[in-house]
């Protein structure tokens, strides 16, 4: 069996390839220009550089290498696919079948593009299921009964939200949604709600964001499609979170990857940071 990674931006794609390289693995790589780390023609043996829009080619190079199923790895930013792209003739043929121009439905007509030419994109942590938690706490300090609370809002939320394809951030206060991510990424919702927060409390707009606490929810969809767009917590994540004097995490067993979790994990135990998945 030959496998084919897609990859983006971040360190998800340099993950994927040490967990295929501990499974013996060599992967077919198809590096995104606009978005890919250059270090990847390292870590390595084949390697393509495509632009964002040239799915053509990337299905081409996969082919060559006989590559039958495929993981989708790293950040594309929506933005770029759909303003500063320049379509190949295979890119522009599968946007102009898209029902509607968000992230699920352009992902998926890629997925059906591989899948037309015998290319089955798969579950984007099937080399990663040990960097995936298990339910319960993750960190010496239990949830709260208010965190809590605030927790089993947030999912109530979550499971409202689902079908919007909307963010996967929520933040939570006083059984209060504060901020729900759109297409800013999680630290910026964080650091949105912290300011949000602040300025009901008397802050007129400053920056020390010093109003608190707050719950954050990073959830996967009821439904998730685990082959792409899968929740992504790390270190920056709790950083921020102490930015922002949020005091729990809440993530979906089995559906959030955690990056440097033993590092992630520390640093919440030493600001007093409750993890739990649900």
């Amino acid at each position: 069996m030959r496998y084919g990674l897609i990859a983006g931006n971040g360190r998800f794609p340099f993950m994927v390839v040490d967990g295929a390289r501990r499974a013996g693995v060599s992967l077919s790589v198809a590096a995104i220009r606009e978005e890919t780390d250059p270090k990847m023609e390292q870590e390595v043996d084949r390697l393509v550089w495509v632009g964002i829009g040239q799915l053509g080619k990337m299905i081409r190079f996969f082919k060559g290498e006989g590559v039958e199923k495929a993981i989708m790895a790293g950040q594309v930013k929506h933005v770029q696919i759909f303003s500063r792209a320049v379509p190949d003739a295979r890119m522009l043929k599968m946007l102009l079948k898209l029902p509607r121009r968000n992230t699920m439905s352009l992902i998926g007509g890629i997925a059906a593009e591989l899948a037309s030419e015998g290319i089955d994109l798969i579950d984007s942590t099937y080399f990663l299921q040990d960097s995936l938690p298990a339910a319960g706490t993750l960190t010496r300090r239990k949830p709260s009964i208010a965190e809590r609370a605030d927790i089993a809002y947030g999912v109530e939320v979550a499971n409202h939200i689902a079908q919007l394809d909307l963010g996967q951030t929520i933040v939570v206060r006083g059984k209060a949604c504060v901020a729900i991510e759109a297409m800013e990424g999680t630290d910026a919702t964080i650091l949105r709600a912290a300011e949000l927060v602040n300025g009901q409390s008397g802050g007129r707009g400053r920056t020390n964001l010093s109003s608190g606490p707050l719950t954050i929810l990073k959830l996967a969809k009821p439904n998730q499609d685990m082959r792409f767009d899968v929740p992504v917590v790390g270190v920056p994540t709790i950083e921020t979170m102490v930015r922002a004097h949020a005091t729990c995490l809440c993530l979906n067993a089995g559906k959030t990857l955690m990056f440097d979790r033993k590092e992630m994990i520390a640093l919440a135990d030493k600001n007093k940071i409750a993890i739990v998945a649900v």
